[in-house]
């Protein structure tokens, strides 16, 4: 479980790290692309699981995944496009990103049911961890009003899926 609970422990860090801890504020660029970059870590993830998952319902999972957060992230690319805001890399994305790879290499080596349950159980865990970010650093963070209200309904999109694999994972059990 510890392991499983890797990444979401590591996002949870990181976002509450340094930069944030102190007070220095995210700009809208920088919250855009955390945000889209936990979409996209998401995607990678959902992907994987449709092509490795041996459970009906942990596959139509991934796929629900896949498809909420490619058009979550559709609507953030075309708000930063019309805002004409370029979307900010910092070192908060950039971790996501390398502990996400890690893990996407850790379910790797999985199969069948121990993969099933490690997958859905991280998709718990990351979707705990996104919420609790968006909830208390990224939406108050948000200056732009756009940008606010596409992450709030980000939220609640990605509460339905932290209720979901939850209960795909009770399934499992």
């Amino acid at each position: 479980m510890f392991v499983r609970l890797s990444i979401a422990v590591a996002a949870l860090s990181l976002l509450g790290s340094a930069a944030l801890a102190q007070n220095a504020k995210l700009t809208d660029p920088q919250i855009a692309h955390i945000a889209y970059t936990a979409g996209v870590i998401d995607i990678k993830a959902a992907k994987q699981a449709e092509s490795k998952a041996s459970n009906k319902e942990v596959k139509a999972f991934a796929k629900d995944m896949v498809r909420d957060h490619e058009a979550v992230n559709k609507q953030a690319l075309d708000l930063v496009k019309k805002l004409k805001v370029t979307p900010e890399d910092n070192d908060t994305s950039k971790a996501l990103s390398k502990q996400a790879a890690d893990k996407l290499a850790e379910l790797a080596k999985l199969k069948g049911a121990a993969y099933d349950k490690a997958y859905v159980d991280n998709e718990v865990a990351y979707h705990k961890t996104v919420n609790t970010a968006l909830e208390t650093q990224l939406i108050p963070s948000a200056s732009n009003p756009e940008l606010k209200n596409l992450l709030q309904t980000g939220l609640k999109i990605f509460q339905g899926h932290e209720q979901h694999a939850e209960h795909v994972a009770a399934s499992l059990k």
